[in-house]
């Protein structure tokens, strides 16, 4: 596997942004999936959808996150972007309700998708 980030988009209502998978094996099994549009669910400022299929290999296994990332939670079979403040949040950054496989990084700010709150779906696909 090359080392070089994946780059995807991620869509959800009107917002729109240019995110990066990291060359792991999680990540890049994620990436092969996709287009994937999913039902979009959300835990504070933190969107999650289900992906079921994907192995997780805890490469980067953490409770340790910040606005932008994105981390695939093996044990709810989803990944996770996160944006703000989650409902276990004790200061500014989101804490994940379990150990998270962190798979990528929003390029931009992650903090528009507050303006997605009311969508319903969520679609990650590759970008050129």
């Amino acid at each position: 596997m090359s080392d070089a980030m994946l780059p995807i988009r991620i869509a959800a209502g009107a917002v729109t942004l240019d995110a990066e998978l990291k060359p792991t094996r999680t990540a890049k099994a994620i990436y092969d999936l996709l287009p994937i549009e999913a039902d979009k669910h959300a835990w504070g400022d933190e969107f999650y959808f289900k992906i079921p299929f994907i192995k997780d290999h805890r490469e980067t296994a953490t409770l340790k996150v910040a606005v932008g990332d994105i981390a695939y939670w093996g044990n709810g079979q989803a990944v996770a972007v996160f944006f703000g403040r989650t409902p276990i949040s004790t200061g500014p950054d989101p804490v994940p309700a379990d150990r998270v496989n962190l798979v990528g990084r929003v390029m931009g700010d992650a903090t528009s998708l507050r303006n997605a709150v009311g969508a319903t779906k969520i679609r990650l696909e590759k970008a050129s």
